[in-house]
């Protein structure tokens, strides 16, 4: 089958196009035509930095690509719920030592997968994965509820506009921080009152916003130093979201306010093997929410193929982009 992979790591390290075994079907698991595969900043990641990643990134030669959506062509033995011809979406390769999506077809675990929602393409289905079971994990850690305050950090973000829609569709109020006029565009065309990071201080939209008293969760899908801005914004006993909290910080605010901090690293059952199957429920749940009209990827303007997966990691790692990049296969 033909696959676009790596022979190297690195910031010139550049995919090439390589003809490679299909894979076999094996208990536990299907194999999947792969339609469609996005890309997530820790995709970029792993191609420049690979090594340095630890066990994050695969062997090389490498075939990346984690979010998928596809059509089940075989399943193996003690597969339940899913049959030939079902389509699909889920975050199942292209990390350790599980293959990516980057190819005609997939090996993909059962506990990582659930089925497409009917009102989306396979373009829009990929691009839900990683980012949506993220947003989902970390408001649900949050115990966020209806009339609930939230404020999104980076709502403009793949994460972010997913948690955006999200803490909506769950009966919050939400406002969300951008930094420019589309991405402060979007956040309110996404149901949320948009905050100028760039131009509004945290004490001043605290003030605007909740009368001083803090908003009740703060997800943080921007994180290192930025969740001192997270604290501060925060409710006393508020709940705290983080997607990037790989730094030493200064917890004295959050100590003095009594917050709870949730760090969000949703590749922890796909690395290590462990409560898979609770992606698959998320995903089964966000299905629903999507199909109930509570939940729409944002795309990028940019449509790429499957020789063009060089392209798009190049899109996504420019920053130039609005919404999450996506490769046809």
């Amino acid at each position: 089958m033909k696959a676009m992979i790596l022979n190297s790591y690195g910031e010139t390290a550049v995919f090439e196009q390589a003809d490679i075994p299909k894979p076999t079907v094996k208990v536990g698991h299907v194999v999947l035509k792969v339609a469609a595969s996005s890309i997530n900043t820790v995709d970029t990641m792993i191609k420049t930095m690979g090594e340095d990643l630890g066990g994050l990134a695969p062997a090389l030669p490498a075939l990346l690509g984690m979010d998928f959506a596809g059509t089940i062509t075989e399943v193996g033995a003690d597969v339940e719920g899913y049959q030939v011809g079902d389509e699909v979406y889920g975050c199942a390769g292209g990390l350790a030592d599980l293959p990516g999506a980057l190819a005609e077809y997939m090996l993909a675990d059962a506990n990582l997968i659930a089925l497409k929602p009917k009102n989306l393409t396979m373009r829009e289905a990929a691009a839900l994965p990683l980012v949506a079971i993220t947003a989902y994990e970390g408001l649900q850690r949050a115990n966020i509820s209806k009339g609930q305050k939230v404020l999104v950090h980076g709502g403009s973000g793949g994460v972010g506009h997913i948690a955006v829609q999200l803490a909506k569709y769950f009966g919050s109020d939400v406002y969300a921080t951008g930094g420019g006029d589309k991405q402060l565009a979007l956040i309110e065309k996404l149901g949320a009152t948009s905050i100028n990071y760039k131009t509004e201080k945290v004490a001043d939209y605290v003030e605007k916003y909740t009368a001083a008293q803090g908003f009740d969760i703060v997800f943080d899908s921007v994180g290192g130093e930025n969740l001192l801005n997270s604290f501060e914004a925060a409710a006393l006993n508020g709940q705290i979201a983080s997607t990037t909290a790989m730094l030493s910080l200064d917890l004295i605010t959050a100590h003095m306010k009594g917050l709870s901090l949730h760090v969000v690293f949703m590749l922890i059952p796909m690395l290590h093997n462990t409560k898979r199957e609770q992606h698959a429920a998320i995903l089964r749940h966000l299905t629903d929410i999507v199909e109930d009209g509570g939940l729409t990827p944002v795309l990028d303007e940019n449509s790429y193929d499957l020789t063009q997966v060089g392209e798009a990691y190049a899109r996504l790692s420019s920053g130039q982009g609005m919404g999450k990049v996506v490769v046809e296969i």
